[in-house]
C-alpha cells in the first residue's frame, strides 16, 4: 500500500477485543485471523474509507504520545499483512456486495 491509499476494513471481517489490550480480527470465510494490541485496534477503528493511509498514521500519533517516528511505515506494514490475509480491502464496492454480520 502507498501512504495515499484509503483502505477499508473487510465488512466481514469481526473484531473482536478483550482484556488487557488484546484483540482478535477474524474473517469468518477464509479462516484468517490476526491478534493485535490497542495500536492495532485503533488503527482497524480509523478504517472509514475516508481516511488514507497518512491520515491514519497521523491519527495514531497523535493518540499515542509515545508513537514512534516510523508510525507511518508501522502503519503500512500493518496494514499491508491485513491487505495479504484479506482483512482489510482498497475496493470500496465490497462494502456494498458483502452481507453485514452483526
Amino acid at each position: 500500500m502507498k501512504p495515499a491509499d484509503i483502505p477499508l476494513a473487510h465488512p466481514l471481517v469481526m473484531l473482536r477485543e478483550g482484556f488487557d489490550d488484546c484483540a482478535v480480527l477474524f474473517h469468518p470465510f477464509t479462516g484468517e485471523a490476526i491478534g493485535t494490541g490497542s495500536v492495532g485496534v485503533a488503527i482497524w477503528k480509523a478504517l472509514d474509507g475516508r481516511r488514507s493511509l497518512e491520515e491514519i498514521a497521523a491519527y495514531i500519533k497523535d493518540r499515542f504520545e509515545d508513537a514512534p517516528d516510523s508510525t507511518l511505515a508501522d502503519t503500512i506494514e500493518f496494514l499491508d499483512d491485513l491487505y495479504r490475509k484479506m482483512l482489510v480491502t482498497l475496493d470500496p464496492a465490497l462494502d456494498e456486495k458483502c452481507p453485514k454480520h452483526p
